[in-house]
């Protein structure tokens, strides 16, 4: 069920290239991993085990879609192995420790894989002829954060606090340095990409505001939000995803003009605090409370009050722009969990709606 707005917007790239997804098995990676498949894309990926049985990947059946190889990214004969059985010609990078609390309590699991694996993978798509075409998914936290009140550029000085943040800030240096040292050429290309808090159906990681909601409603017990006046740039999984894709096929086109840094954030009206974000998933899902805990959490690791990411580089340069606001992502993430069946063919109709939508709202404006 492939939708035309797929091939138009990224101009039939995919279509018969095999793409190598890292992470494949997570939220982010495995709803990649149907849209590429979607578009035509042999897709492999490499990541470890799913986390629940009830992740998208598993629901979704999307090990029975694409060639699904399980394994750590931390192992650096078994990732090249794959890189050289399948010769992939597009890479995402998306295989992570993904939680900033999560890496308070094991810091150098944390950077043995979000630093360690990015030079693993960098170094097998060096080794590997194929390969023409790098994205590296990093993170918005890896900016040095001073909670001002504008967005981030692209251009400003990185950092990170906590064990998470800085081992993408470092993810970032090395794909700097790769870049300027051996992906410069007409040969190979590497971006990084930094994406917001993102949402979406299918994701069931603790310390995750979303699915700690949906466990909350679901078991029938009130929310407890430690932060609720921490404002995050929410957006869709879809929303992230698009502009990946979008760069990812320019850059096979034209190799220099789009490698670099980019952010792919929402628009400011979509900047809300977490008070505000589960005030509207509760109107979605039609019933439940919350409670503030911020107050009962004094010994709380730190985390951000206020993160923005200014997207104005993707908007000029690359002609991409989000296409939902805050309460229809919410929306779009609230119908996947309250559906009575979730399949493949779900996850594909969201996407295809969400095309839709997106060449409804470029046409009227």
């Amino acid at each position: 069920m492939e939708s035309l707005g797929m091939k138009k917007l990224f101009n039939d790239v995919f279509a018969g290239k095999t793409v190598l997804v890292t992470g494949h098995t997570g939220f982010k990676g495995s709803w990649l991993s149907i849209w590429l498949r979607e578009l035509g894309a042999n897709v492999i990926g490499y990541a470890l085990a799913p986390y629940t049985v009830n992740d998208i990947f598993v629901v979704a059946g999307v090990d029975k879609k694409i060639a699904s190889n399980i394994g750590d990214i931390r192992d650096f004969d078994k990732l090249n192995g794959v890189l050289n059985k399948y010769r992939p010609e597009i890479v995402f990078h998306m295989a992570a420790q993904p939680l900033v609390r999560l890496s308070y309590k094991q810091p150098k699991l944390t950077y043995d894989t979000n630093i360690g694996g990015t030079v693993n993978l960098l170094e097998c798509c060096r080794a590997c002829d194929s390969v023409k075409v790098i994205i590296n998914v990093t993170s918005d936290k890896c900016y040095d954060n001073r909670e001002h009140m504008w967005g981030y550029r692209e251009n400003d000085p990185l950092g990170g606090y906590d064990p998470y943040s800085s081992s993408k800030a470092c993810s970032e240096i090395i794909t700097a340095a790769y870049h300027n040292s051996f992906f410069h050429t007409n040969d190979k290309c590497l971006s990084s990409v930094r994406a917001g808090n993102v949402i979406g159906g299918g994701d069931w990681r603790e310390d995750r505001l979303v699915p700690d909601c949906i466990r909350a409603l679901k078991n029938d017990e009130i929310i407890g939000i430690r932060s609720p006046c921490s404002v995050r740039p929410w957006q869709h999984v879809l929303e992230p995803l698009s502009g990946y894709l979008l760069l990812a096929s320019k850059m096979y086109v034209d190799v220099a003009k789009y490698s670099g840094a980019w952010n792919f954030g929402p628009y400011h009206r979509s900047i809300i605090t977490v008070e505000e974000f589960v005030k509207i998933l509760l109107g979605c899902w039609g019933s439940g409370q919350y409670e503030d805990l911020s107050k009962q959490s004094s010994n709380e690791p730190h985390e951000a009050g206020l993160l923005m990411l200014d997207i104005s580089k993707a908007i000029h340069q690359l002609n991409w722009a989000p296409v939902l606001d805050v309460s229809e992502a919410i929306k779009y993430s609230v119908d996947w969990y309250k559906a009575s069946h979730v399949d493949y063919l779900f996850c594909v109709n969201q996407i295809n709606d969400y095309i839709t939508l997106s060449e409804q709202r470029k046409s009227d404006s």
